[in-house]
């Protein structure tokens, strides 16, 4: 028996069925009818031999020799799908694929599309606001925004902002609750989307921080941060906000920080591509701009008090 390949479109209408478990179905996919399928198909089973479906009344079963060939088909035709993708996102050279938690991309990246786009206007973004780590092949992404402990081993990893928390709220609010010790008073926003943090960065940790005495922590949670963000600049109460999505609010003096003491911890956010994807002209644009839009985040630390979350007593 030849070891030659048979044709593609037969081991690809193999795979296909073998996935479904039905030719009908395999046909609809690959826009064939089902006796073409059904060819493709037994022309494979000439090149082997021997068959690889057993053709029951109204469904079809892998035989031992169809159960060996499959995962090898199934695999293959994965990574010529995801090969494709690749050479189509170099060849769409106007366009360029993000990926970012929801919070950073509502908060962060949406507010400067308009300056992206008016330094950039031979590139167009596509934004994929996802807590889920993507994979840059199999998810067709070209650049991720990351927040966490590093562990981009195989990428090209660039840290971006360095990640504190501090009480914010409205000025009104400010002016009702001048001092640390009327947070007690004070309606308290909780998030969870940070919950994850260890040690964690929350009212506890501060109030703790601060040599203040415990207190009922009880108030709105939120499972974004960006929507604990807005009900903090409605006035619905104090959010521990984080610096990376409330720059702007600060800036526009629509949320104030007027306590000095903030919380550092050790996850950081970093934009992450292919190790040699950011030779691309386009790419290596964007993370030009971004680098130089967080700079901006250093200037509203000047002045502050750090304390790292590691060295805040747990009691």
């Amino acid at each position: 028996m030849s070891d030659r390949l048979p044709p593609l479109t037969a081991l690809r209408a193999f795979e296909a069925a073998a996935r479904h478990l039905s030719f009908q179905q395999a046909a609809a996919e690959l826009n064939v009818t089902p006796a073409a399928l059904s060819f493709q198909i037994k022309s494979l089973e000439e090149h082997l031999g021997e068959p690889v479906f057993w053709r029951l009344n109204r469904a079809v079963e892998l035989t031992p020799l169809g159960q060996i060939l499959y995962p090898g088909m199934a695999e293959g035709f994965t990574a010529l799908g995801q090969a494709w993708r690749s050479a189509l996102r170099h060849t769409e050279s106007s366009t360029l694929s993000v990926t970012a938690g929801p919070a950073f991309t509502a908060k962060w990246l949406a507010p400067r599309l308009f300056n992206f786009a008016q330094a950039y206007p031979d590139i167009d973004l596509r934004f994929s606001a996802s807590l889920r780590l993507m994979d840059f092949d199999r998810d067709n992404v070209d650049v991720a925004v990351r927040f966490g402990n590093a562990n981009d081993e195989g990428l090209h990893s660039i840290p971006i902002i360095q990640e504190w928390m501090t009480p914010m709220m409205t000025p009104e609010l400010a002016h009702r609750f001048p001092t640390p010790a009327d947070m007690a008073r004070a309606t308290l926003l909780h998030q969870d989307d940070t919950a994850w943090l260890n040690p964690p960065i929350d009212w506890p940790a501060w109030f703790r921080a601060m040599d203040m005495p415990a207190i009922d922590h009880h108030g709105p949670r939120f499972s974004q941060a960006d929507h604990a963000i807005d009900a903090a600049l409605e006035g619905a109460g104090v959010v521990m906000g984080r610096v990376s999505l409330t720059q702007k609010a600060l800036r526009e003096g629509r949320l104030v920080a007027p306590f000095p003491l903030s919380i550092t911890t050790t996850a950081h956010y970093r934009i992450v591509c292919p190790e040699g994807a950011q030779d691309r002209p386009h790419i290596q644009a964007f993370i030009g701009w971004v680098i130089a839009e967080t700079q901006q985040i250093k200037d509203i630390g000047k002045g502050r008090k750090f304390v790292a979350a590691a060295d805040i007593p747990s009691t």
